[in-house]
């Protein structure tokens, strides 16, 4: 059975480096009123969440016996 911290992590990471990535590559594009680089601060602990997940679900696929 599939662990559904796997889809979600792979969620959150995948969404996560698309926001870095527009956030470094295209940081003129801002939020309406503010002057923050949204995509980066939100890009960078989505990414954090996703591969925390991901890592999760392996720890718990890899028990010792």
């Amino acid at each position: 059975m599939l662990d559904l911290r796997v889809p979600s992590g792979w969620f959150f990471t995948i969404l996560g480096l698309i926001l870095l990535g527009m956030g470094v590559f295209a940081p003129d594009t801002r939020a309406a009123l503010t002057d923050a680089n949204v995509n980066l601060y939100s890009g960078v602990p989505m990414l954090a969440f996703g591969l925390f997940l991901l890592a999760m679900a392996r720890r718990a696929t890899h028990k010792p016996s």
